[in-house]
């Protein structure tokens, strides 16, 4: 079930190469009920823990850290003391803070840094984070993709570096690049991919800091998890060929509810104008649900007729989309809702922008973006 609507008709103002969007109701997958949800769904004084990102990727002997959140829920107020555990070998977890004072319907936060070791072996887990208060408990999982040391002119990490999507839809990994003794592009190649299941890197190569990994299941996709294998490749300022390294886990699930995830991003974008995309919900099932993994994607670029005629490019290179960023599992009512209602600030809504380069634009004049939204959750 899809619906495409224009959210922006205007017409570009009079020399500026405005861009309209226009954006693809997608439907998210709910799985069968699990380790997502944050804590017991009962009527007694409890607390529920968030973690985010819900994913992170981490070069071995390097550290990572997640912000947590503990809420308190039906009236909770007390200590909440915090542990981690299923870690890698090899590897250490701490708290900024260990005990948390969590105040009637408030909450607290504290940063969990996971530091690895040359020894630490390379892989993907599942860090389980708890709080604990007298008898009362709540946990949430987190991802943590640890990779091979890279070359010493750069590094890759991506976020999230676990991605679940239904057949017939889009997700999409941010990849950051740090750079220490290389300036000049660097391209990106993948493995790992199954039958069924497409990608891009946008853009690639890469002149900057960052590159979007987007990756999309046909219809006809089968159901299963892998792990995606990430290459980049960059000539260091003696001419050799330095290499980066990266792995993120990827999954298709078939056999799940659906609930509705649309985005409005409330108006044009120009060269270096930047837009949130306030999200909304309708989850349908006579249950809250607790939602991961959400992304937005470039589905399509549709350009002006006279753009068309006169050659002109515009891609999905010329825009580049900042992903969520806010704590996992969102706990979503049954029914409406937005990320403002259920209490994300804007500063950690997905965000797309139109690139300010120094090649010609006038193509992006006047074009209509598509874009796809894709989510997983659980429910009971």
């Amino acid at each position: 079930m899809r619906r495409l609507g224009n959210l922006l008709k205007a017409a570009p103002r009079s020399g500026a190469r405005a861009v309209k969007i226009a954006v693809i109701t997608m439907l998210g997958i709910m799985l069968p009920a699990g380790a997502l949800f944050a804590a017991s769904q009962v009527t007694k004084p409890t607390f529920s823990v968030q973690v985010s990102p819900g994913s992170q990727s981490v070069v071995r002997g390097s550290a990572v850290s997640y912000t947590v959140t503990v809420t308190s829920q039906n009236g909770f107020a007390g200590p909440v003391a915090m542990s981690a555990s299923a870690l890698p070998s090899s590897s250490t977890a701490a708290f900024s803070a260990a005990n948390l004072n969590v105040g009637a319907g408030g909450n607290a936060t504290t940063t969990l840094t996971v530091s690895t070791t040359a020894s630490t072996p390379v892989g993907t887990y599942s860090p389980q984070i708890q709080g604990t208060s007298g008898k009362t408990t709540a946990s949430t999982t987190a991802g943590l993709t640890v990779n091979y040391p890279l070359s010493g002119s750069f590094s890759l990490s991506s976020a999230p570096a676990s991605l679940s999507i239904s057949p017939g839809s889009s997700g999409a990994y941010s990849l950051s690049i740090s750079r220490t003794n290389l300036t000049g592009p660097i391209s990106f190649s993948l493995s790992g991919l199954p039958q069924g299941v497409t990608a891009s890197f946008s853009p690639s190569p890469a002149t900057g800091n960052n590159t979007t990994l987007q990756v999309t299941a046909s219809p006809s996709a089968s159901a299963g998890s892998w792990t995606l294998y990430i290459v980049g490749s960059g000539q260091d300022a003696t001419g050799k060929t330095q290499y980066g390294y990266a792995s993120v886990q990827f999954g298709v699930v078939s056999n799940g509810k659906a609930f509705s995830i649309s985005g409005d991003a409330a108006s044009q974008l120009a060269p270096g104008v930047s837009r949130t995309l306030g999200l909304a919900f309708s989850n349908p099932n006579n249950q809250p649900i607790s939602v991961t993994n959400l992304s937005v994607t470039i589905a399509s670029i549709s350009q002006t007729a006279t753009a068309k005629a006169q050659g002109l490019p515009c891609t999905a290179a010329d825009f580049a989309i900042t992903q969520y960023s806010g704590p996992y599992p969102l706990s979503l009512p049954t029914g409406s809702s937005s990320l403002t209602s259920v209490g994300v600030p804007a500063s950690q809504w997905p965000k797309i922008s139109m690139l300010d380069t120094t090649a010609n634009q006038d193509g992006c004049k006047g074009a209509s973006l598509v874009l796809t939204y894709s989510g997983s959750g659980q429910g009971n």
